[in-house]
């Protein structure tokens, strides 16, 4: 089975790359590496792959037509792309806000890119990295997948939203099969720096006071990226177009995860509180009901397991992780 995976060098895109090879794919790996503030991360991660047998390397950014579509008849001389899973996106709520229009460029137009190019050359099946962040308002108990999502409090939610719809579209007029999965605050090993578990670690290992925005009384459906990677894996043998919530199912608050990593770092944090962004919701809490019986997926990895050895990597990678940011 031949996939191509857009996004590689990212969290989530390393570790669904590591998962289809182990399982014999061959992987069509293609990054922007657009960004230089982690280009020691996107490196450490592409390093371990590039020796893999079955997985090619490509530096392509999904607002470049042309490009892709050279990819795209490179890839199919032997016969058509079994699967596209497009895990390449300008990600975070604040991102976006700081830069709506780049993020409309890669999380629209470059989702439109593929599925244009699924639809030229004969690809049925594509994976579609969505966000808990299409929900938008503020939840009182876990959120199934038929919710409301038609109020995004972002242009990222907005714009994940937006590829949602498109995907559907092709599915209706070209019969390619998609799934939207709604990933739920992933962390773990070599994350995102701009992630609060991330930040909350480096802060406290390095002494350096960590920033809550809000009260800290704020949850979040932390899910370990070795879980996300699974379900996005298995989202591969469905039929038809779904959406798909992968979480943890179990909302924890920001004020239990510091105390958390306070006995793994064994030091205290030192907490500046500042206003909670107008963007970020109050709770994030997902029903993963349909993940499990779609997928046959449920979570492993509880919030204590995952900070554990989050902190384990950072300690180990400590001498040039200290200057992610």
């Amino acid at each position: 089975m031949k996939l191509l995976l857009t996004g590689c060098a990212g969290f989530i895109g390393h570790r669904v790359a590591s998962l289809l090879l182990d399982q014999g794919c061959q992987v069509y790996g293609a990054d922007s590496l657009f960004n230089p503030r982690l280009s020691k991360l996107q490196k450490r991660r592409l390093d371990s792959l590039l020796d893999r047998p079955g997985f090619s390397f490509h530096t392509a950014d999904v607002t470049g037509l042309p490009e892709f579509r050279g990819l795209f008849e490179r890839f199919s001389q032997s016969g058509p792309l079994f699967a596209v899973v497009n895990l390449a996106a300008l990600a975070g709520v604040r991102n976006s806000v700081e830069d709506p229009r780049r993020c409309y460029e890669v999380n629209v137009l470059g989702t439109l890119n593929l599925l244009e190019l699924c639809r030229e050359y004969g690809v049925g099946k594509f994976i579609l990295a969505s966000t808990s962040s299409v929900y938008g308002a503020e939840v009182d108990g876990p959120v199934r997948e038929d919710a409301d999502s038609s109020r995004p409090l972002s242009p990222y939610a907005a714009s994940k939203k937006a590829a949602e719809t498109l995907l559907h579209s092709y599915h209706h007029l070209y019969g390619i099969d998609g799934v939207a999965l709604r990933y739920f605050t992933v962390y773990g090993p070599a994350g995102r720096p701009d992630m609060s578990v991330f930040r909350f670690i480096r802060a406290i290992a390095e002494g350096e006071p960590i920033t809550i925005f809000g009260d800290g009384t704020q949850q979040r459906d932390f899910t370990y990226v070795d879980d996300i990677a699974l379900g996005t894996v298995a989202a591969l043998t469905l039929p038809g177009y779904e959406t798909i919530n992968l979480a943890c199912g179990n909302p924890v608050a920001v004020n239990e995860v510091i105390p958390l990593i306070e006995e793994e770092v064994g030091r205290r944090a030192v907490i500046e509180y500042q206003e909670r962004h107008s963007a970020d919701p109050m709770v994030t809490w997902a029903d993963i009901g349909r993940a499990k019986e779609a997928l046959g997926w449920t979570p492993a990895v509880g919030i204590e397991e995952g900070i554990r050895r989050t902190v384990e990597w950072y300690m180990a990678n400590r001498k040039w992780a200290r200057g992610l940011t």
